[in-house]
Parts: C-alpha cells; sequence; structure tokens
C-alpha cells in the first residue's frame, strides 16, 4: 500500500509542474501594460525608443504575450519630439493579473487612474519595490510631463533621448505612488522628480531607480 501511495502522489504531481509554464501564459495572454521587470542594463540608456519598444516586446514574449505590438510610454525632446501618451494606443490597459489601470489615454493621466503599487505591476505579475523596501526601485523612466508629452526647452529630461548612460538626467514617476511627502509630485506615476547625478545605473538607483520603465499594448 505504501508504494501504492507512493505512486499515485508521483502522478498527481507531474502534471502540477509541467501545467505551471501554461498557467503563467495564461495570465498574462490578456495583459495590455506593465512596469519592465528589468532595464537595459545601461541605466537610462535604452537604446532609444525603438530600443526601448524592443524590450518590451521581449518580455512580453517571455511570458507569453508577445503577439501584441507593445510600446514603450517615453517622450523625446528636441526636433521631432514625441508624446509618450501619443504612442501607446488608446485602451483600455489590464495588467498581468486582469485589473484594468486605465480605460483610455485621458483616463491614464487623470486622478482616477488606477495605478498603485498593487497594480504597476511587472509582466510577470510581480509588484515593482517601492518606498520602504530594499531595494526600492519605484522610479521608472518616463521623461514626460504629468499629461504625458515632451518637455520643451533645453533641459534634458530623457538622458538625450534615452541614449545616455553617462550625462545628462531623466523624468521619472514613482510606480508605487509614494515619495518623501504627500505632494502631488511625489504621489504621480509618471512625473515625479528628475535623476540625479546622470543617467547611470548608480545614479538611477541613487535616488530609487532600476532603469525600469512602462509598457504597454497599442490597440
Amino acid at each position: 500500500m505504501k508504494v501504492r501511495s507512493g505512486l499515485v502522489a508521483a502522478v498527481f504531481v507531474a502534471p502540477i509542474a509541467i501545467l505551471a509554464p501554461s498557467t503563467v501564459f495564461a495570465q498574462a495572454a490578456d495583459m495590455t501594460f506593465f512596469v519592465t521587470s528589468t532595464g537595459s542594463g545601461k541605466g537610462a540608456d535604452l537604446g532609444g525608443l525603438t530600443g526601448a519598444d524592443q524590450i518590451c516586446q521581449t518580455l512580453a514574449a517571455s511570458v507569453g504575450a508577445g503577439g501584441k505590438t507593445w510600446r514603450a510610454y517615453l517622450s523625446t525632446q528636441g526636433a521631432g519630439a514625441v508624446n509618450a501618451r501619443d504612442r501607446i494606443g488608446t485602451g483600455p490597459w489590464q495588467n498581468a493579473k486582469g485589473v484594468v489601470v486605465a480605460k483610455s489615454v485621458d483616463d491614464l493621466h487623470s486622478d482616477a487612474v488606477n495605478l498603485t503599487k498593487q497594480t504597476a505591476l511587472t509582466e510577470k505579475g510581480a509588484v515593482v519595490n517601492g518606498r520602504g523596501d530594499n531595494p526600492n526601485t519605484h522610479d521608472v523612466l518616463t521623461g514626460s510631463t504629468v499629461d504625458g508629452k515632451a518637455y520643451a526647452g533645453a533641459d534634458d529630461m530623457t538622458c538625450k533621448n534615452w541614449t545616455s548612460s553617462t550625462e545628462g538626467s531623466a523624468m521619472l514617476g514613482h510606480s508605487d505612488r509614494t515619495g518623501l511627502d504627500e505632494s502631488a509630485a511625489a504621489k504621480s506615476w509618471n512625473t515625479s522628480h528628475a535623476s540625479r547625478g546622470g543617467c547611470s545605473p548608480d545614479a538611477l538607483k541613487s535616488t530609487g531607480g532600476a532603469g525600469l520603465f512602462y509598457c504597454f499594448a497599442v490597440r
């Protein structure tokens, strides 16, 4: 009887192990928004918008959601400046757990946006470390104003349009919408503060970042 019980247990354990990856893919199949679980490894140098979009596409594909067209929520400056809000489609968008974070572009840039530490998840459905966690990685690259547009003027807010891992600066948002105080900036998911000390991995890390950014599926 002991042998038979062991055999029965083995029969039931094996299918669970086999189905686990499929379960993860099934959860992500309808995902249309995520925070990258990793950056480029080069700070804010993402290879420009093209490189950033490819990172979104690759990460989405890794969890079975590569059949959609993914775009990074990033603005650029200067000649031919691009607004982040204009490159991500029309929505609605939902995370890896099926929770809708925004119904439209206007909703995304309103006080009603459903982005919190519990909903701004990675492509794997994981929570991004926020204020109080070690390490804190809630600083997300956006280069955007509060309404999702590019910055005018000479001040660099995009680390040289996402090609610099040394000099420059980037506007950052807080994925957990929590900061040092209760100000609107501290609670902003896309326009909290600029990076300090440059665009390198260490510079981003110094204020609570890891070179992460937002990805949206274009509908």
